[in-house]
């Protein structure tokens, strides 16, 4: 069996390391400017990477961060694992109670934030190939994931700013936290079939048999399994010792789904987000078991994935004004639009339709995760990667802001 050697060994701990310890130093700096962690990681990676560490001390650079080799290798397998359990996380918060509760406006709201900036999304990039440096032969793939793109809300940041702007509690807070969970699992859906897309034909089943087993997987986790998950978590809370009896099995039942989702011919993390969504909803899952599992991958794994995203793309070679300007006009036109449209359907006033449409606008994580993904399956270049970092980057500055100057609007007028 082939071994790392001694100096590889040092060189994966070193990039550990110093990965973690950069990481943490601009996620404390991002929230005292109160921004998200997230913000602050994918800007460590910026630093650390070509486009600064590099440019500056290219030696020291390739030293710390080769770009082949068995130390390069293993630090990839950390950044899948990361992945993965950053899926797990992100559908540990998806509460089906409160999507039920919410009913008719979270379903309006959700189907045209997601349908208009899909639609918009697609047609854009599908007609201006030329735009986005993109072969004919490519163009519906690219198509599609630049429409999905656009159409995902990401919840962990949004939940975030309502929090923030103390909201998040109230019937507005949770209609986009509902919304924004319907789409969660919809745009994976629709992002796994891309995957499935992908690839050559001995690598990829049917692409019937891979939808057929994505939808089965996903109904049988939702319905029975959430089932036996629930009915399971009182004996492994009573027997086994806690917190390592639950999170040790909640881990494993994480990969070994990621494992079957990845067999099937969808991505790994599509297994972790459902499996997520199935733990999460469990009324034996205590908050405290919860927030042990968010804080463990979190302050580890997290910043792991988000610092590799800079690691190797230098931002300012990558940087392509005219595709970031489309992609941000036809994100604000296509999300706000929708989300606002749905609201006014769902019998929202006017401002308060408009501060949903902003909230519906934030694009975080999940984006990040899809586009690191799209890049690595070669759906996307450097600089469409790049663009759609910037264009996730404006959509959180811009987020909080504007709802709390929709809900100011919104409480003068009913004041007035």
């Amino acid at each position: 069996m082939e071994k790392l050697q001694h100096i590889e060994i040092i060189v994966l701990l070193l990039q550990l390391a110093t990965m973690l310890v950069v990481a943490r130093i601009f996620a404390e700096i991002a929230r005292s400017l109160k921004q998200p962690a997230v913000v602050g990681e994918i800007l460590a990676g910026v630093l650390l990477g070509p486009t600064l560490f590099g440019t500056i001390a290219p030696d020291y650079f390739f030293m710390l961060f080769p770009p082949s080799g068995s130390s390069a290798m293993v630090l990839d397998g950390f950044i899948q694992v990361a992945v993965v359990l950053l899926l797990f996380i992100a559908g540990l918060e998806v509460d089906l109670h409160i999507v039920w509760q919410q009913g008719r406006q979270a379903l309006l709201v959700s189907l045209f934030s997601m349908i208009l900036p899909f639609g918009l999304g697609f047609l854009a990039s599908y007609f201006m190939p030329g735009l986005f440096n993109i072969a004919d032969g490519d163009r519906i793939i690219f198509a599609l994931f630049i429409g999905t793109i656009l159409s995902v809300t990401a919840l962990p940041v949004i939940a975030r700013i309502l929090m923030d702007l103390g909201i998040f509690k109230t019937n507005i807070g949770m209609l986009i936290i509902a919304s924004a969970m319907i789409i969660d699992i919809l745009a994976w859906l629709v992002f796994s079939v891309i995957l499935s897309l992908m690839g050559s034909e001995g690598e990829k089943m049917n692409i019937q048999t891979t939808i057929g087993l994505t939808l089965g997987f996903t109904l049988f986790m939702l319905t029975v399994g959430r089932w036996l998950i629930n009915f399971s978590l009182p004996w492994i809370n009573k027997k086994l010792s806690w917190p390592g009896g639950l999170l040790s099995l909640s881990l494993a039942l994480c990969f070994a789904a990621a494992a079957f989702t990845e067999y099937i011919g969808i991505h790994a993390i599509f297994g972790a987000f459902i499996i997520g969504v199935a733990l999460g909803d469990s009324e034996h899952l205590s908050e405290r078991a919860k927030e042990i599992i968010h804080q463990f991958i979190n302050n580890i794994f997290a910043p792991l994935f988000f610092v590799s995203i800079g690691l190797y793309i230098n931002v300012f070679e990558s940087f392509v004004l005219l595709p970031i300007l489309v992609l941000l006009i036809t994100a604000y036109v296509g999300k706000i639009g929708g989300a606002t449209l749905g609201a006014r359907l769902g019998r929202l006033p006017k401002y308060d339709a408009l501060a949903v449409g902003f909230g519906m606008n934030t694009h975080g994580t999940l984006e990040v995760i899809l586009a690191a993904i799209a890049l690595n399956n070669e759906i996307i270049s450097e600089e469409i990667f790049v663009s759609v970092l910037v264009v996730v980057m404006i959509t959180i500055l811009t987020s909080a802001p504007l709802m709390k100057y929709c809900l100011k609007l919104a409480k003068e007028k009913e004041t007035g």
